[in-house]
């Protein structure tokens, strides 16, 4: 008797703890339960699509004011649900020019997303935003409270960059390049809860800015602790949006530490009638070797046309495959670091492998004296170390100069990351020339990565001032100051006739050309690549 007890209070527990997988309908929502041992159950919203509940093992996470919801929510939507094959439960939202869909699968944690847009958002920009409660997912990963608002005192700029118990703080110091960002995370340390959004190479597909585009990952802003997936936006903004497929992507709930998006599994998504998405059979590869390219840099492949973006990392020795790609012809590129070197036009068909070797170009000048890598970022310049977490005003920053660099005894710390137009210029630069390496006439190359406010380079070579050159394709976004660097990556190069280099001593000075806005760390400005002085 008293076992046949143990076993049905046993029982009931079980099925308590573990309930059935399917949706529930009301006139207000879809409930859809997971039916997992770690139990999910999200509630979606019928009129617009918002997730208003998320429950993970009982406990509710979703935040009290918004929900969790594509862009800044869709207002209003054809929201229906549906189950398929006793395995997947799928919600469909869609408006004029939206289409959004939640998966969930039977007897898991993750809810699976992909979005279909045939307009861009009438916010500018695309995201999907989870709005979880800050008291029970406080934390941030992988970096941390440099995107920790919550406490702020003060607002250092505009209302996105907030001082913090004397730093500075922002949401968009937790970006992370695109290429390297397959799972951000927020959490809590008491009992290892994350939750994570997951991205493998079909979530950027439909996305815009290339591999080293970064966006905002998280923001523990004190009323909600905000986790997203940014598909586009204008921040930094370096080729128009695609339209089509976006995803998927998915937001997993977890208690067994930080999962690896590079292994989520999306396949299953050809199961499920989702507009724009391509089955890995309908898809090719490019296979090939980059060379030309020191082993020192990474060296990064990037395919993209219109439709669609994908990259890889090449090996030690080269090698490279690409991820799964949609049919079409392709710009393939080959940086160095993040600086384009090669370029090739190659097609993909569905079913094949294309091989496509690339090499880096050459060029046979001589370098009289190079400051800094070409390899796309300011790597290695003053606060360079610093710039992607804070602001330039943080007092963790080392002074910004105007600072003076002496070829063959500085160090590259010796050279602001940015020139600001009204902070820190000019860069002067000093070195010294043989009479041979004097006579003849030379190319000051100086590299850019980023500009702001139609901001470039100007320069005098000892006595000689070069004609400054024409404004760069502006792009209208703050980027410094949000912890971005990376642009449309100008490279300027000043004429130096002959005889105005000197046997001996001879000095560069450096300066910002544009008009002034009149804030500090608003001001025109450049990010600096490289400095070169060859012939």
């Amino acid at each position: 008797m008293f076992l046949r007890s143990v076993l049905l209070a046993t029982f009931a527990f079980s099925s308590s703890s573990l309930a059935a997988f399917g949706i529930t309908t009301s006139s207000s929502s879809y409930v859809v339960d997971a039916g997992s041992d770690n139990a999910l159950k999200i509630t979606v919203d019928r009129s617009n699509c918002d997730i208003t509940s998320i429950l993970y093992r009982s406990e509710e996470f979703q935040g009290t004011t918004k929900g969790s919801h594509i862009s800044s929510g869709l207002g209003s939507a054809t929201v229906t649900a549906e189950t398929i094959s006793s395995k997947y439960a799928k919600i469909t939202c869609v408006t004029s020019t939206l289409t959004q869909y939640y998966v969930v699968k039977s007897g898991d944690s993750t809810i699976y997303m992909a979005t279909y847009t045939t307009a861009e958002p009438s916010i500018g920009e695309l995201r999907f935003i989870a709005r979880l409660q800050s008291s029970k997912l406080p934390l941030e990963y992988p970096f941390g409270s440099v995107s920790t608002t919550a406490g702020s005192s003060a607002a250092v700029e505009g209302s996105d960059v907030y001082l913090v118990s004397g730093q500075t703080r922002s949401k968009f110091y937790s970006s992370e390049r695109f290429i390297d960002d397959y799972t951000h995370c927020v959490y809590r340390d008491s009992d290892a809860v994350h939750a994570c959004i997951l991205l493998n190479s079909y979530s950027y597909e439909g996305s815009s800015g290339g591999p080293f585009f970064r966006d905002i990952d998280s923001n523990n802003a004190g009323d909600d602790t905000n986790l997203y997936f940014y598909m586009n936006s204008g921040h930094v903004q370096t080729e128009s949006y695609r339209m089509g497929l976006h995803g998927p992507y998915a937001l997993a709930f977890t208690r067994s530490g930080v999962p690896d998006g590079k292994t989520l599994d999306t396949t299953f998504f050809s199961e499920l009638g989702i507009t724009g998405y391509v089955a890995a059979s309908g898809r090719g590869t490019v296979t090939g070797t980059a060379t030309g390219v020191s082993s020192s840099f990474q060296r990064v492949l990037h395919w993209y046309n219109t439709n669609a973006q994908y990259w890889a990392y090449a090996n030690s020795a080269g090698a490279f495959t690409s991820p799964p790609m949609k049919p079409g012809t392709y710009t393939q590129v080959l940086y160095q670091g993040e600086f384009k070197v090669g370029s090739a036009s190659i097609s993909v068909s569905a079913g094949k492998t294309t091989t496509a070797n690339i090499a880096a170009s050459t060029s046979s000048h001589t370098t009289l004296f190079q400051i800094g890598d070409w390899d796309g970022q300011p790597t290695g310049f003053r606060n360079a170390d610093k710039q992607l977490r804070m602001h330039p005003s943080d007092s963790r920053m080392s002074a910004w100069g105007p600072l003076t660099y002496t070829v063959g005894s500085s160090s590259l710390t010796d050279v602001p990351m940015a020139l600001f137009k009204s902070v820190n210029t000019p860069l002067t630069i000093k070195f010294t020339l043989s009479a041979a390496q004097a006579s003849g006439a030379a190319t000051l190359r100086i590299g850019t990565t980023l500009s702001f406010a139609g901001a470039r380079p100007s320069a005098s070579i000892n006595s000689y001032a070069p004609a400054t050159p024409a404004a760069p394709t502006k792009i209208d976004s703050r980027g410094v100051t949000r912890g971005a660097y990376r642009g449309f990556g100008e490279v300027y190069d000043f004429a130096v006739p002959a005889g105005k280099l000197v046997s001996g001593s001879n000095t560069i000075t450096i300066d910002v050309a544009s008009g002034s806005s009149g804030d500090m760390y608003l001001e025109p400005n450049v990010i600096l690549d490289a400095i070169e002085l060859l012939r």
